[in-house]
């Protein structure tokens, strides 16, 4: 039986071909894992793209429509600074800069804000120095709990940049939307009046150097 016919078949021919045709078979039906592409990122269902320049950077988004700025920066961002106090536009914690001007984050939609240029506290310091209005508040304590502090700091230079005039009776009044829960009013129209010459320095310097506002 083991011996080799003349046609060159026997035993060990037969269960080579039979086994290997077997095997052949088997691995013919493995269904071998198929690489997957990741699939594309899309917007969930009901949400719309928002593209906001956010500290001098560019934010994609896909948020709800209801979304505000201060809800997009504090939970799609990160940007914690930014605080929620009344959420009603009243006591101005939530302040932040759009295009230079000040507005309340709380009462302002991110679709309304696409496109346009937001600055909040986080993004006020410049090459690891702190701007002019934050270095006063150090320097005449405009802060007690700090809890409104960074809408006041960012309201304050927004109107410093609007030109409010330069008495106490009238920063006061441009600081109305602010409000201070420990009463440190006094400070903060003294750290903004220190501020005012120092914001002035840097805009000459900005104006020189062809760097632009907010930049």
């Amino acid at each position: 039986m083991g011996e080799r016919r003349k046609d060159g078949f026997n035993r060990r021919v037969f269960l080579e071909v039979s086994l290997g045709g077997l095997a052949a078979a088997r691995l013919a039906t493995v269904r071998l894992p198929v690489a997957r592409r990741a699939p594309a990122e899309t917007a969930a269902p009901g949400t719309v793209p928002v593209t906001l320049h956010v500290n001098g950077t560019e934010r994609r988004l896909n948020v709800d429509p209801r979304t505000t700025v201060l809800e997009a920066l504090r939970g799609n961002l990160g940007l914690t600074g930014t605080k929620e106090g009344c959420d009603h536009g009243q006591c101005g914690a939530c302040t932040v800069l759009i295009d230079g001007r000040r507005v309340l984050s709380c009462m302002t939609l991110t679709v309304a804000a696409g496109g346009h240029s937001v600055t909040t506290i986080e993004g006020l310091a410049s090459a690891g120095e702190l701007h002019p209005v934050q270095a006063a508040f150090l320097e005449h304590d405009g802060f007690q709990c700090g809890y409104c502090t960074p809408g006041q700091i960012v309201s304050a230079v927004g109107l410093l940049a609007e030109g409010c005039p330069s008495d106490d009776a009238s920063i006061r009044e441009c600081m109305s939307g602010n409000i201070c829960r420990c009463g440190a009013y006094p400070n903060i129209v003294a750290a903004i009046q220190t501020a005012r010459g120092k914001v002035a320095t840097v805009r000459l310097k900005d104006a020189k150097s062809g760097k632009r506002p907010g930049s």
